[in-house]
């Protein structure tokens, strides 16, 4: 089994150095299909409604293996998700979402955990993607972009960074029924 975290964890801390997960930095293209918040006073305005049809239950291929993806839907301000990573029928590692109505845009707030559900981050830490820009069919969050393709389909991409390299993963979610 491949392990993840040391990817995702050198992700994370690049993310935090350069201020792409605290909003630290209008907008640009980070790769060739996920941006960075370049000016946290420039947030895109939006509200949970707005992203909506991420909701429901997704399961699709991610990092060559599957995952499995539920989106409650909008209550109280917030979006409650839950990610989690299917390695030869082993469980690799799960994500925590909640996607969040704050500054008059949104932030995807995420923490991740083992298949023993230890915590990757310390318990007061998240990674957290601001929003930086809205389209018909997408959400761009500073790193993570999500692509509409149809009800019942989604492309994602998320920009990864290792060893000084970034490079962009897809992830291809299909709605279960």
């Amino acid at each position: 089994m491949r392990n993840w975290r040391p990817v995702l964890l050198d992700t994370i801390a690049v993310l935090a150095v350069f201020g792409f997960l605290n909003g630290a930095s209008a907008q640009s293209l980070q790769t060739e299909h996920t941006y960075k918040l370049d000016d946290v006073d420039s947030r895109t305005p939006a509200s949970l409604e707005d992203v909506s049809w991420l909701v429901g239950s997704w399961s699709g291929d991610a990092f060559g293996n599957t995952f499995e993806e539920v989106w409650n839907p909008p209550s109280a301000g917030s979006m409650v998700g839950m990610w989690k990573l299917i390695e030869e029928d082993q469980v690799v590692f799960y994500e925590l979402m909640l996607l969040v109505e704050e500054e008059g845009s949104l932030s995807l707030k995420v923490k991740h955990f083992n298949d023993d559900l230890t915590a990757w981050e310390n318990k007061e830490d998240y990674v957290r993607f601001r929003l930086v820009k809205m389209g018909d069919d997408a959400v761009h969050f500073s790193g993570l972009s999500f692509h509409r393709i149809n009800e019942d389909e989604i492309h994602a991409f998320i920009a990864l960074h290792h060893e000084g390299e970034v490079r962009e993963e897809k992830l291809v979610y299909r709605r279960n029924n």
